[in-house]
């Protein structure tokens, strides 16, 4: 490698963007997939309505539909879950040779008690309740996070269905009254089921299975009944 070569690559990774380039990637592509959702959204919806001779809505319009709200949330519902139930059910339960549990009989790294030092964040030099209350914020940032979405969800489902009934001309029903219709948990467990599926997936394929490079795997050369954090 020449000298420049080596200066502009040093360079690069001292840059914003190397640096949160895991996260800028993946939000990048979240927004465009989500404009996209959006857009073939409102074109399916906007055909049901003209198959009914109902007034199409403008893109804005769509965007404060319920039928845009329950799609939209019900994939964010089920990601929190996922997320949330994994970072608390891997602080108790294990699986043998997977790089995503921790070891099966010895303390790991993250059991450590929190020490205060230089560079500790400040709920750990504060303290008490502020430490405790931090030591469980990952899970309880997506458990908040679940019931925002689980929520919205349930608002836009419920919308959409009086929608319908509108352009049917039937009579709407109460939040109260959905809540016990099919719809609405057919919607939830259908996302519900294919995120534990892909859950379980991770765990055990990681057994077995590498990927050179990835956090997410153990080394190439690990053995198979190697647990890996």
């Amino acid at each position: 490698m020449g000298l420049k070569s080596f200066i502009i690559k040093i360079v690069i990774k001292r840059t914003f963007i190397y640096k949160n380039s895991l996260t800028i990637f993946f939000l990048l592509l979240f927004f465009a997939t989500l404009w996209a959702q959006a857009h073939y959204g409102w074109l399916e919806y906007n055909e049901g309505l003209i198959r009914q001779s109902q007034i199409i809505l403008t893109f804005p319009q769509y965007l404060s539909s319920g039928h845009f709200m329950s799609a939209t949330f019900e994939n964010f519902e089920s990601e929190f879950l996922q997320m949330g139930m994994y970072v608390i059910i891997t602080v108790y339960l294990r699986q043998i040779g997977s790089a995503e549990s921790k070891k099966i009989f010895h303390k790991s790294e993250v059991d450590r008690e929190p020490k205060d030092h230089k560079n500790a964040p400040w709920p750990v030099k504060k303290g008490g309740f502020i430490l405790k209350l931090y030591s469980n914020s990952l899970f309880l940032c997506f458990a908040l996070l679940f019931i925002i979405s689980w929520w919205l969800h349930f608002q836009g489902s419920w919308r959409d269905n009086n929608a319908e009934l509108n352009h049917q001309k039937l009579p709407t029903i109460t939040k109260a009254e959905f809540l016990h219709q099919p719809r609405f948990w057919f919607e939830t467990f259908q996302n519900w089921q294919s995120e534990f599926l892909s859950v379980a997936a991770i765990v055990f394929l990681s057994i077995y299975l590498r990927q050179k490079g990835s956090p997410e795997s153990k080394p190439v050369d690990a053995p198979n009944m190697e647990t890996g954090k």
